[in-house]
């Protein structure tokens, strides 16, 4: 018997719909039966979080836990959130769940060591990079770089005014160079950060060498409910 899982979406709603989607073209399966139980609340009423880390914005942790509380009470036996800069609130949405939280970075790192990867550039949101969460759960087992303060402004500007605004020919141009700058300093991947990024990969070809933590969320959420991996 599958487990049924919940995601904790709307952050933003875009990403939310990829990592269902991956979820399901990822899962071994020849009929609808032998899919996963997925319920998704796609609830748009979280406030941004990297404005609440760095600007005093609305605490999301509220939203959060409701979102936690309506998939566990439609009975979802494991959460997850596809939202990197949201696991910064991970152990506000773990307290109030009785079930397990899959936690996307810690899939990630694990993922990239068992691929023997050691040094990986880093693509994030801003507040993703100053609470340091990435540099924590990978600290003295994968390196990472980082763009710089130009390259940043950047990759938030594709985030917020390309992704998220629904721009479909947005130049980017820049985090393109800025990628190839991160490679040529030794990173044998780029990680996808913020989960518009594996999105901006697909509209605006983007090209290099990358590892998208929501397709690791995926591939974990469908070994945790009992799924089988397609090869």
């Amino acid at each position: 018997m599958k487990k049924t899982l919940g995601i904790i979406g709307g952050m933003g709603p875009l990403a939310t719909a990829d990592l269902f989607r991956k979820i399901v073209e990822h899962t071994e399966a020849a009929c609808d039966q032998e899919h996963i139980h997925i319920l998704i609340d796609n609830n748009t009423n979280i406030p941004d979080r990297t404005k609440a880390l760095l600007e005093g914005g609305a605490d999301p942790t509220e939203e959060l836990q409701k979102s936690a509380k309506r998939l566990i009470a439609a009975g979802a036996e494991g959460l997850m959130m596809p939202c990197n800069t949201a696991h910064n609130f991970y152990e506000a949405v773990r307290a109030v769940s009785d079930v397990p939280v899959l936690h996307m970075i810690d899939l990630t790192r694990d993922s990239l060591k068992e691929k023997g990867v050691t040094c990986a550039g880093l693509l994030a949101t801003t507040g993703t990079f100053r609470t340091g969460i990435y540099q924590s759960r990978f600290a003295g087992q994968i390196e990472l770089l980082t763009p710089n303060e130009e390259e940043q402004e950047a990759v938030m500007d594709m985030i917020y005014g390309g992704v998220k605004a629904g721009v479909s020919d947005y130049d980017a141009s820049k985090v393109q160079a800025c990628a190839e700058r991160l490679m040529a300093a030794g990173a044998q991947t780029i990680i996808l950060g913020c989960t518009e990024l594996p999105l901006a990969m697909e509209l605006y070809a983007l090209d290099f060498p990358s590892c998208d933590p929501t397709l690791e969320l995926a591939l974990g959420a469908i070994r945790f409910a009992g799924g089988t991996v397609k090869e």
